[in-house]
């Protein structure tokens, strides 16, 4: 695969529309924009001027697609199978390590790309297991290597005052709707989001050191207010993300908690203590990234 002709480039989660906006970017690719959701904002932030088209003139215009794999809408499935029918090449990038299966099946019916690209040999070896009839190909990770280098220059220029005690960054994410959207239960898994927030404030003591505060950044999909009530229960301790890029709250942190987002892996970048703080009754975590701790482990519950 390469870089020449028009690709359709197709979005929806942040998650996969950082990776293809970085791709973009780095490789000055010549592209038609289908992008909806979070995804329309991620490249806002990385281009002056986003033109965004409908999928049908995309797949008409483009030489080949390349699409993410988001759980919250349609949008890159139907782009797969479009690009079938168009007898277009289309690439899906796997932006995470978990649920790889289900983010090609929407009501019980798949559709898979023709070739698939990772970004790290943890995702390469999970990518040939779930889909040993499918070319994987190992890129690096466009994303990864664009937060590098911002990392470097947001810690030297980090303030390096510090009060009594660490700065916990906590990560939600959306399970209770991707396990509803997915699954038609909110409680797939075994537990919510809410469930996880709270197991870990209640049992906070177990980081060993002092907590000065702790940061909540919602979800992209998360709908303002979520999480309000947070802030009273938890007086004193817990503050709401003001909305600055997660690369800067996680550099700003001591610790990025979470449970099974990209932000733990970003985390790992950016060297933090990082921890997964899946509750009982949950799965353990299925990141494969040997430098996150498990919550339940520190616990002993």
């Amino acid at each position: 695969m390469n870089n020449s002709g028009i690709v359709a480039i197709v979005a929806h989660d942040a998650g996969g529309a950082e990776i293809l906006a970085s791709y973009v970017a780095q490789n000055n690719v010549s592209c038609k924009l289908v992008l909806d959701g979070p995804a329309v904002n991620v490249f806002k932030r990385w281009f002056e001027s986003v033109e965004i088209c409908t999928l049908e003139e995309a797949l008409s215009a483009c030489d080949w697609c390349l699409c993410g794999t988001g759980w919250q809408s349609d949008l890159e499935w139907r782009a797969i199978e479009q690009a079938h029918h168009a007898q277009k090449l289309v690439v899906a990038f796997l932006d995470h390590w978990v649920n790889y299966l289900p983010r090609f099946v929407r009501n019980g019916v798949q559709h898979l790309p023709d070739e698939l690209w990772v970004g790290d040999v943890d995702a390469e070896r999970l990518a040939r297991e779930h889909f040993p009839s499918i070319p994987v190909q190992l890129v690096a990770n466009p994303y990864f290597i664009e937060l590098k280098q911002k990392i470097a220059g947001l810690e030297m220029s980090k303030d390096s005052a510090h009060g009594g005690g660490k700065k916990v960054l906590f990560v939600s994410e959306n399970i209770s709707d991707h396990a509803r959207l997915q699954y038609g239960d909110e409680r797939y898994w075994g537990y919510t989001e809410f469930d996880a927030i709270e197991y870990f404030l209640e049992n906070i003591n177990v980081l060993g050191d002092p907590v000065e505060r702790v940061v909540i950044r919602p979800h992209p999909s998360d709908i303002s207010g979520k999480y309000d009530w947070l802030l009273d229960k938890y007086a004193g301790i817990v503050q709401l993300s003001g909305g600055k890029p997660l690369i800067e709250e996680i550099v700003g942190a001591d610790v990025v908690v979470g449970c099974e987002s990209m932000a733990l892996v970003i985390g790992i970048l950016a060297q933090k203590k990082v921890v997964s703080c899946i509750p009982p009754g949950g799965p353990v975590c299925r990141l494969p990234q040997v430098d996150i701790l498990h919550f339940r482990e520190l616990v002993g519950k």
